[in-house]
């Protein structure tokens, strides 16, 4: 077919390349046409033996190359050179059914060396002209060992001698061919052919590159005639170095064994060549080809033109492999041989490099789209499938979804293939965090095909986008005669954030137990709460006014960090009440509702010096704790109930054992306090300049357990006190442990006293918080002061 065969003649080897695109899903055989004993089949065995090479190029495609010494080549005058070659394709690996196709190569070379030197793949060959003199006239120790052996040469026979470390061995040709051997003369030349490390041959280290060398003497004996021809050969095996960015080959300058008087040798040419062509401006191509009095040196680029870069997987990474096919041709002069021409073909192919794929995130927060880009591969890989959020998806069915995938074009002649997903996506992640930002991540895993053998890969990766897209909700806050309200938006509520009252939830529960009362629309919560419900902060209380205060806190739904804390305060006007404070202290606004009126100013609680803070014509106003103005105490159930009593002192006259008669009306207020026995009182302490201050709540707090810290006579009180980690006061820290404590962040102290006695009440008098383990250094935050 037309394309099918590519052939040529390079120096003194044919070349023949088939087109591997019209060899896919097809197996094929080569035979050497014999003009006398028609075709032969290549194999292994016999390519080495008969000059042939079978192998690929860096691009896939089959390579033939074959010495014009070699079997069955036809040769005229050595001049002139033909081959003939079947190329048997077949769908079958059996071959059955095969179609042949003949191709003639043809090859003209008379420019001859008077040695000539050629290191394939897989043989070494020499040939010598026969009229060169026999031997040297240095006269080395390898030449006159064979001396006493010619005299037993068969007449009119040739045969070999090889010298090596383990002695000599003289046999007769076709002996040697059966060892893998090939020796033969033509009009005017002796090759012999011989394959690598053979047991004839020996290694030997030339300025640093092992050599593979073959030492023989070729022997011919006539009546009058004895030929002893120097046939030694030697190539390199190795020479080959990396780095992650070039390639060194390294050939001997002078070789030993094929230079006997070195002080003779002079180099007359070095010409370097790619895929059997010769480089004639390697600097052009950025190759390298620099020698000296040693060594030979050719440097590649990793990538460079004339190779090929080729996509791998090892070990589930991925990696990329060079290959490129190089030759050398150093022609030198020497006393003894005149003119050699050194041919040494040497494909190379790097290790394995690593290479791991790169992510590079091309986000585009204001268009809210992750553009992410996913390289460097080489033109080998391509993309067959991925999966978002572990949703696997073809590529057909990602565009449909709605994802664009595509291939882009990166330099060094690498590409990638750009992702686009949208922030709204369902399958992006979305996580809100700091104040009003939200995380997006794009989980992405990719599957690759590389390299014709469609290799899977699979990689993930995870692109993440913060942005500030969350808008905090502002609460609106207003009162009317008896009662607050707060209007707070529903965004976000229960997704992003919830409401919390202290330290718990603000939920349906909460609100009907306290008797506060909650209604929705489209955008807003509305809390009523009633001027004296649970958790109203009471700021100033007089006769004349309350000023009143509630609070609620915005926290993360995740962290439970305070965000926000809504507070709606207003003035009431109210003429009778009674408010129990957390701490104990009781304000209460006494009404008159006597007939006749009496002097406010005249009335006291139990013990009366306790009087009234202010009073008008219609009211009386008392603050006082639960532990004075004899106060009583009781417990019914699981509350403890404070009670006094406000009366009205009448008046009688001085001296007389007898009240005078008086129109004063009797005037008695029972007033009772409701504490639950357990219940977690949240209070707390604030800096006067915050900016200035440290944080309240954040830095280290250790109890103390504290014996007899207050004695009477003949008494000695228990005292404990303790932190426990949460709200149950279940479990506790342990003494003298460092705790840590955030911003805003509760902490629930306990303190017991262990006293048997009925009579023993504990009151607690001071709680402050200092900045260090010292409680007397300052700054300090109180948070109770005289109970």
């Amino acid at each position: 077919p037309p394309g099918f065969v590519e052939t040529s003649c390079h120096s003194r080897i044919f070349w023949m390349k088939l087109n591997k695109f019209l060899l896919q899903g097809k197996f094929f055989q080569l035979e050497i046409n014999d003009p006398y004993a028609g075709p032969v089949l290549l194999d292994e065995k016999l390519a080495s033996r008969c000059g042939y090479v079978l192998s690929e190029d860096v691009w896939g495609n089959p390579v033939f190359r074959a010495s014009v010494l070699g079997c069955h080549v036809a040769n005229e005058a050595d001049e002139l050179f033909s081959l003939t070659v079947n190329i048997k394709v077949s769908s079958f690996s059996s071959m059955r059914a095969a179609v042949t196709y003949t191709y003639p190569m043809y090859c003209s070379y008379s420019s001859w060396a008077s040695r000539e030197i050629v290191c394939e793949e897989n043989y070494m060959e020499v040939s010598v002209r026969t009229d060169v003199p026999a031997v040297s006239n240095d006269y080395t120790v390898a030449w006159m060992s064979a001396l006493p052996e010619t005299q037993n040469v068969a007449y009119q026979l040739w045969q070999l001698m090889f010298v090596s470390p383990s002695g000599r061995k003289r046999i007769t040709v076709s002996d040697a061919a059966k060892l893998g051997y090939s020796f033969n003369n033509t009009l005017s030349r002796v090759y012999l052919r011989a394959p690598y490390h053979s047991n004839e041959s020996d290694i030997s280290v030339v300025s640093g590159v092992n050599m593979n060398m073959v030492t023989s003497t070729s022997m011919y004996r006539q009546r009058w005639l004895l030929l002893l021809i120097d046939t030694t050969v030697s190539c390199p095996v190795d020479g080959i170095s990396f780095t992650g960015t070039t390639l060194t080959w390294t050939v001997p300058s002078v070789i030993p064994t094929l230079v006997v008087q070195e002080s003779t040798f002079l180099s007359k040419n070095i010409l370097m060549g790619v895929d059997g062509r010769v480089i004639v401006n390697p600097e052009e191509k950025n190759y390298l080809l620099e020698h000296n009095e040693t060594q030979i040196r050719i440097t590649i680029p990793i990538g460079a033109e004339g190779g090929k870069l080729k996509s791998s997987i090892s070990d589930g990474v991925y990696g990329v492999i060079y290959s490129i096919d190089l030759f050398l041709e150093h022609t030198w002069t020497d006393a003894d041989w005149q003119t050699t021409k050194y041919t040494v073909i040497k494909p190379i192919t790097t290790p394995f490099m690593p290479q791991i794929p790169t992510v590079i995130n091309n986000t585009l927060p204001e268009e809210r789209l992750f553009n992410v880009a996913f390289g460097h591969f080489l033109p080998d890989v391509s993309l067959v499938a991925i999966a978002i959020g572990n949703v696997p998806f073809t590529l057909r069915e990602a565009q449909h979804h709605g994802f664009k995938v595509y291939e882009t074009p990166f330099s060094n002649r690498t590409k990638g293939f750009i992702l686009e997903v949208s922030f709204d996506d369902p399958y992006v992640l979305k996580e809100y965090v700091n104040r009003n930002e939200t995380k997006y991540t794009l989980l992405v895993n990719y599957t690759i095909s590389v390299g014709p053998e469609m290799t899977p890969y699979y990689h993930s990766a995870e692109v993440e986008c913060v942005i500030a897209d969350i808008e905090l909700p502002e609460a609106v806050g207003y009162c009317d005669e008896e009662n607050l309200y707060l209007a707070i938006p529903t965004f976000g509520l229960h997704q992003y954030w919830n409401l919390y009252l202290g330290n718990k939830p603000l939920n349906r529960h909460v609100v009907l137990a306290n008797g506060y009362l909650a209604a929705t629309n489209s955008t807003h919560l509305i809390l009523q709460i009633p001027l004296f419900a649970v958790a109203v902060i009471y700021e100033e209380v007089s006769f004349q006014k309350i000023k009143a205060r509630f609070d609620v806190t915005l926290r993360k739904v995740r962290t439970m960090e305070t965000l926000k804390m809504f507070s709606v305060s207003c003035n009431f006007n109210s003429s009778a009440f009674i408010i129990c404070h957390p701490d104990g202290t009781i304000m209460v606004s006494a009404q008159m509702k006597t007939i006749p009126a009496i002097d406010m100013s005249k009335t006291k609680l139990r013990d009366s010096s306790c009087k009234p803070r202010e009073y008008n014509e219609g009211h009386a106003f008392f603050k006082f704790h639960v532990t004075t103005c004899g106060t009583s105490v009781r417990f019914e159930g699981d509350h403890i109930i404070y009670e006094n009593e406000i009366s009205y002192e009448k008046e009688s006259l001085p001296g007389q054992s007898i009240p005078t008669i008086t129109r004063d009306p009797d005037y008695r207020l029972t007033v009772l306090c409701y504490y639950r026995a357990k219940e977690t009182v949240v209070l707390g302490a604030f800096a006067s300049d915050p900016s200035t201050s440290p944080s309240f709540g954040s830095g280290r707090m250790v109890p103390r357990s504290n014996i007899a810290v207050y004695r009477r006579t003949r008494q000695a009180l228990n005292v404990v006190s303790r932190v426990s980690k949460d709200e149950s006061f279940m479990e506790f820290y342990e003494p003298n442990m460092a705790i840590l404590k955030q911003l805003v962040e509760p902490v629930f102290l306990e303190v017991e006293l262990k006293d048997e006695s009925p009579d023993t009440e504990l009151h607690l008098e001071n709680c402050w918080v200092t900045g260090s383990l010292d409680f007397n250094s300052t700054p300090r935050w109180n948070i109770t002061v005289d109970g």
